[in-house]
């Protein structure tokens, strides 16, 4: 109950128009309370208000700096995020098609162990913040050897360019994992213990 609470309170954060509306009735909030309470106070006198001015436009121009920076950093991980898990998808697909240069004793098992794989990755990105989230690393952690395994064995025995282009596939593929992983923690927090 409390993950899919979780998840659906994740889903409403993540949707830009939501949050656009709660900062829009937000603002208006403010500004109407900031008004109720200055006509309930005196007037400012005029070397109040100069130094008013001031100190607003101070203020007002930390605060984009803030934004601007937050929106800038944040895009820039976004794309980072994107990019990496466009190469790692490339580089599963790429190692599923290499696998059949193996030998023919060694390519199903290594086809199926990659299908595995793509699954957990799935599921990783699916439950990503979840606190399940450590079941699925150990599960890659586990396919990783046994992908390792199913490879090392057909280039040990078979040391051709063939094979050893599988096993750079090999090698790229988990690879490409380890920098989404990155990408993934290198990220504005939304909320705490993300």
């Amino acid at each position: 109950m409390e993950s899919t609470k979780g998840a659906a309170m994740s889903g409403i954060v993540d949707n830009p128009f939501v949050v656009f509306a709660a900062f829009l009735v937000a603002q208006w909030i403010a500004a109407y309370l900031g008004d109720f309470v200055r006509s309930r106070r005196r007037p400012a006198k005029e070397d109040e208000l100069a130094d008013l001015d001031i100190v607003q436009t101070a203020i007002l121009t930390l605060l984009a700096l803030i934004v601007g920076f937050s929106f800038s950093m944040a895009v820039s991980r976004y794309d980072q995020r994107k990019n990496y898990e466009e190469a790692e998808a490339n580089a599963i697909g790429t190692e599923y098609l290499r696998a059949n240069l193996l030998p023919a004793e060694n390519a199903p098992a290594v086809r199926d162990l990659i299908r595995q794989w793509l699954d957990q990755r799935i599921v990783f990105y699916e439950r990503h913040g979840e606190r399940r989230i450590g079941q699925v690393e150990a599960e890659m952690e586990k396919l990783q050897a046994e992908l390792w395994s199913a490879v090392l064995p057909a280039a040990s025995a078979y040391p051709t360019p063939v094979v050893a282009l599988a096993v750079a596939g090999m090698n790229d593929m988990l690879n490409a994992q380890s920098r989404t992983q990155g990408a993934w923690w290198n990220r504005i927090p939304r909320r705490r213990g993300d």
